[in-house]
């Protein structure tokens, strides 16, 4: 197992230089001048050359890259055009936020689709059986500004049941930042009336993000069961005369859960990389907001630090799915 941990981390080398060689020509490639865009309409063609001069935006992309990639190296993603600070300084502000939208995402995902996965495939082809699956299909099939305007409308406007965008009430005094995460904080500083207002605020982007994930891993969990449940070990487990909650979680789930678990190891990664809408409709201030912002200004470092993120974010998971192989199923070794 640790040679082939080290094997993928070496891997994942390759694959991170890919992605910040592929991410770093495409954003050279776009018609158009960072430098003005960062100095504004008004700016004087010396301040502008004199801000290209500053960054090396004046010098061929190769020599770009190579600069780039020297610093990088060293660990140093560089400055952001448009914040004036380092790009890991951004990257610590607003990664926490994402990380914990993603969890609560992937939660809502796991909650809602294993179970009723599940009972789908114990009913197959029944009344709920049919309603899972219909309600799945609906899920994945509706766009996400869609849901989170009309939850948000109905569920925040009109009913007053939930709180809407942003990470806690305005009213509250944020906890001291330890982790980034507002939940962890708050229980930290024991302020247990920001903690449930944030726990609160997390229940409908979490619900948007993780509506199309929860449909993915429903129909594969159902898909995953039917099979497993056909298996003769089953017929055994219930000819012995086991409870069918025994045959169920114990034998038949734990067997049938390694495609749920790739299923989400795929699913946290591009939760990760893709909550640019969600985070823009709930005013969520993450990676995604910072992305957005950063394309929007032509911030092409921090735009790259954002995907170089990503895709460390994202090798690293898969990483974990294959090694938790392992311990769903003690005869996986490698």
């Amino acid at each position: 197992m640790f040679s082939y941990i080290i094997k993928r981390l070496f891997h994942m080398v390759f694959v991170l230089w890919g992605v910040s060689f592929a991410a770093f020509f495409l954003a050279n490639v776009v018609p158009s001048d960072p430098a003005a865009a960062a100095l504004g309409p008004n700016a004087r063609e010396e301040q502008i050359n004199a801000f290209r001069e500053q960054y090396g935006l004046n010098k061929p992309v190769l020599v770009q890259y190579k600069i780039y990639m020297s610093k990088l190296l060293r660990g140093d993603l560089g400055n952001s055009l448009r914040t004036k600070r380092t790009i890991w300084s951004d990257i610590k502000q607003f990664f926490p936020a994402t990380l914990e939208l993603t969890l609560s995402a992937l939660i809502v995902a796991l909650l809602l689709g294993v179970p009723s996965g599940v009972l789908a495939a114990l009913y197959q082809d029944k009344p709920f059986d049919l309603f899972v699956r219909s309600l799945a299909l609906i899920a994945g099939a509706v766009p996400i500004y869609w849901l989170a305007l009309i939850l948000i409308n109905v569920l925040h406007a009109n009913l007053g049941w939930l709180p809407g965008p942003g990470r806690i009430d305005a009213f509250l005094f944020p906890p001291p930042r330890v982790t980034g995460l507002m939940t962890i904080d708050t229980l930290i500083a024991k302020d247990f009336e920001a903690f449930w207002d944030a726990a609160r605020h997390l229940i409908l982007p979490g619900i948007v993000l993780g509506s199309y994930s929860t449909a993915i891993v429903s129909r594969m969990t159902r898909s995953s069961m039917l099979e497993v449940l056909k298996q003769d070990y089953v017929r055994t487990a219930h000819s012995k005369g086991l409870a069918q909650r025994v045959v169920i979680f114990k034998h038949a789930l734990r067997n049938a859960a390694l495609p749920i678990l790739t299923v989400a190891g795929n699913i946290m990664g591009s939760l990760l990389a893709g909550a640019v809408l969600t985070e823009t409709i709930f005013s969520w201030p993450g990676l995604g907001s910072y992305a957005t912002s950063s394309v929007t200004s032509l911030d092409f470092p921090a735009v790259m630090g954002v995907t170089l993120v990503a895709g460390v974010a994202y090798s690293f998971i898969n990483l974990m799915v294959d090694i938790s192989y392992a311990i769903f199923d003690p005869r996986i070794r490698y």
